[in-house]
């Protein structure tokens, strides 16, 4: 009946209806509750935004809560590029975003879910977009001891909450629990593409996955959505290539092996003409020393993450800043200001609080630390 296109175009005619009030009213058609009329105003509003191909009529949404951890348009698209074979399996579809993107360039398409209605769902959202799969409602766990056939990537999005909605973040806390499945998947596959939490820990994830080929550190716009980790079981080397991209932005992808990063010899300086202030992809990346390197910058402090030269790098994957040292004698009281503390006692509240300034604006106020001691730098955009 929500196919209906009476029920579909009084959808599209109150996308910017209050949901509260809908859900307040008797019900608008027979057959169709207000609550499911919600679910899809909000699903079509929220793929406008997140992802704007399914945003047409007759493409049907699931609850908001399937929805928020969907994968965005974006970060599918990036996970898709140079992804191609015969087969490509999907072990935890979802709404089915990355699945649709990932499998392309593949002729045979394989999705599994163990939520009936979910999957019912991605099989007719398909048939609307005029993609063909093979669906699979169960669940990996049998999946993966009924099939034997090879495919030639296989993808896995792990929950990261238990029943309790608590986070978890050791990969033997996630469902499935990736350790446990490895010798299982090696069996079908050569290659798998793992996402995780950004908040996973670079250092514990290199020493409990094997066979790593690669892991992408990716951020939307600044903020770190997603670490992708690719492993191929034919690997003859024991190089790791980490890239950071911080998508929706100018910003060139930094891409280094883990092993150049260790025991890089850098220098250390005062605030010069230009500072540099790394995106949160290269930050969550670790590798602080090599940036300094690689782009020819200067170090402000060991635990400060900021960097300085005298000439200009525009290769720089973040933000670039003409710097003047100030007193903090000579900052405007009530004064707008992009606020940033770096390795200093105060943070941006609490300097906001004392010197009474407020946010926005165009420049930048870094409290921060060189070798030489405590610093404050007025930064203006390039």
């Amino acid at each position: 009946m929500i196919l209906d296109r009476k029920i579909q175009d009084f959808i599209s005619e109150n996308l910017s209806t209050n949901i509260s009030d809908l859900l307040l009213k008797k019900p608008v058609f027979e057959g169709i509750s207000n609550k499911y009329l919600a679910q899809q105003i909000i699903g079509r509003n929220t793929a406008s935004k997140k992802f704007p191909f399914l945003n047409q009529p007759d493409i049907l949404f699931p609850p908001q809560l399937n929805l928020e951890q969907a994968s965005s348009q974006q970060t599918a698209e990036f996970k898709s590029v140079g992804m191609q074979g015969k087969r490509f399996l999907d072990l935890t579809c979802g709404l089915g975003i990355d699945a649709f993107f990932l499998s392309e360039n593949f002729e045979e398409v394989h999705l599994v879910e163990q939520n009936p209605e979910l999957l019912k769902l991605v099989q007719h959202n398909w048939l609307i977009l005029g993609r063909k799969a093979n669906f699979h409602q169960q669940s990996l766990y049998e999946f993966l001891e009924k099939k034997s056939e090879k495919f030639d990537l296989i993808f896995i999005d792990p929950a990261r909450r238990d029943e309790n909605n608590k986070k978890k973040f050791l990969l033997e806390e996630l469902s499935p629990n990736l350790l446990e499945i490895q010798s299982a998947l090696w069996k079908i596959t050569d290659r798998i593409l793992i996402k995780l939490s950004p908040l996973i820990d670079l250092k514990y994830l290199l020493s409990a996955l094997s066979n790593i080929e690669r892991i992408d550190i990716v951020a939307v716009k600044n903020e770190v959505k997603e670490v992708l980790v690719l492993q191929n079981q034919h690997k003859t080397d024991n190089k790791i290539l980490c890239r950071c991209v911080n998508l929706g932005s100018n910003e060139p992808m930094f891409s280094f092996f883990f092993e150049d990063a260790e025991n890089v010899a850098i220098s250390f300086s005062a605030p010069k003409e230009y500072i540099y202030i790394p995106n949160n992809s290269l930050l969550k990346s670790g590798a602080f020393n090599l940036i300094s390197k690689y782009f020819g910058l200067q170090k402000l402090h060991p635990n400060t993450h900021l960097y300085t030269s005298e000439q200009i790098n525009l290769n720089f994957p973040g933000r670039i800043l003409k710097s003047e040292v100030i007193s903090t004698k000579s900052i405007e009281k009530g004064g707008k200001y992009n606020i940033i503390s770096k390795n200093h006692p105060l943070s941006a509240d609490e300097i906001k609080k004392k010197y009474k300034l407020k946010d926005g604006g165009n420049k930048y106020l870094i409290f921060t630390q060189s070798n030489k001691g405590k610093e404050v730098i007025l930064g203006n955009p390039i």
